[in-house]
């Protein structure tokens, strides 16, 4: 992720337009900045009176924690249920519209994964079509 600029080269692009009376585009191609950081500089300190960096990034709310209970006792209802089923049934019913990937994503995070079938033992099919081709006699080297 990048980093904010230094807060010395803000201020004196700040200064630069503020007391020189230089445009922000010249500011902002004087001190090798691009022309909108000086014009959005500008804009925070005429709207917030603050010459320092905003926060960058930050801490997204997931979309579907509020919806754990709802979801695990959809799951506990029918547990061979498809994420498909589960996004309609939470779009029908919460009115979220969320998609399989997300779903799967929610249920790996608290530690539920779904299975196709559940574990056995080995099949007892033939032999592979390498290993059918291969058997004819001769051996490869």
């Amino acid at each position: 992720m990048a980093k904010a600029y230094s807060q010395d080269l803000r201020d004196r692009v700040l200064e630069a337009v503020e007391k020189d009376g230089m445009s922000r585009r010249a500011a902002g191609e004087r001190f090798g900045v691009s022309e909108s950081s000086a014009i959005k500089w500008m804009e925070r300190l005429e709207r917030t009176g603050s010459r320092t960096a905003a926060r960058m990034g930050g801490y997204k709310p997931r979309k579907l924690d509020p919806y754990r209970e709802f979801l695990e006792a959809a799951r506990a209802a029918k547990p061979d249920i498809t994420l498909q089923a589960l996004c309609d049934s939470l779009l029908a019913e919460r009115g979220v519209c969320s998609d399989t990937s997300m779903m799967s994503r929610f249920f790996r995070r608290i530690g539920v994964t779904f299975k196709k079938r559940p574990s056995s033992r080995a099949s007892r099919t033939g032999r592979t079509s390498a290993a059918t081709a291969n058997a004819g006699g001769s051996i490869r080297g």
